[in-house]
């Protein structure tokens, strides 16, 4: 079995805050906006070692934090996905993401490392998601104590790269 479409969520499946990301994914099939976001990544390749460590305000990430963010954010929401999709019915916890970068190591790491890893994780992603019946992805859980669906996590993936890749857009580059 392999699952070709991830229909969008509904906003009952997701807390409110997510809607933001929801709302930069406007494919109707979720598995080609995960797609879709690995050439959008290509924005990065170009960043030079040099810039990577910039900050574009001294309490902000650099370049290396913003990735790594995006790596451990990519890990949660694919890890609540597999949760859920396995009718696990704990309530999962939220994560700090400032503390989960201040512990991350980042900068003492390549960028281009660091995209690779991101790749990676969205490529193990991409065949979890596949693997799926097209029922798995309804199935809700909690995280954080509001509920959130498979599909809701894949579409907050999706929409939190291309998040922070209008934050790069605007305040890196």
């Amino acid at each position: 079995m392999t699952l070709r479409s991830i229909a969008r969520p509904e906003p009952s499946e997701y807390a409110e805050w997510y809607a933001g990301y929801v709302s930069k994914v406007p494919e109707e099939n979720l598995l080609d906006a995960l797609e879709s976001n690995l050439d959008e990544l290509a924005l990065l390749d170009s960043i030079t070692e040099d810039h990577a460590g910039h900050r574009y305000a001294p309490d902000k990430w650099s370049l290396r934090e913003l990735v790594g963010h995006l790596i451990d954010a990519e890990r949660v929401f694919a890890y609540r996905a597999l949760r859920f999709s396995r009718q696990d019915k704990t309530n999962l916890p939220g994560f700090e993401e400032n503390d989960f970068v201040t512990h991350g190591a980042f900068a003492a790491r390549t960028l281009q490392d660091l995209l690779q890893e991101f790749r990676a994780c969205r490529q193990s992603n991409l065949l979890m998601f596949r693997g799926m019946s097209p029922e798995m992805t309804q199935v809700r859980g909690t995280a954080n104590n509001h509920p959130m669906s498979v599909r809701a996590a894949a579409c907050v993936m999706a929409g939190h790269l291309r998040h922070h890749l209008g934050v790069v857009k605007a305040k890196y580059l």
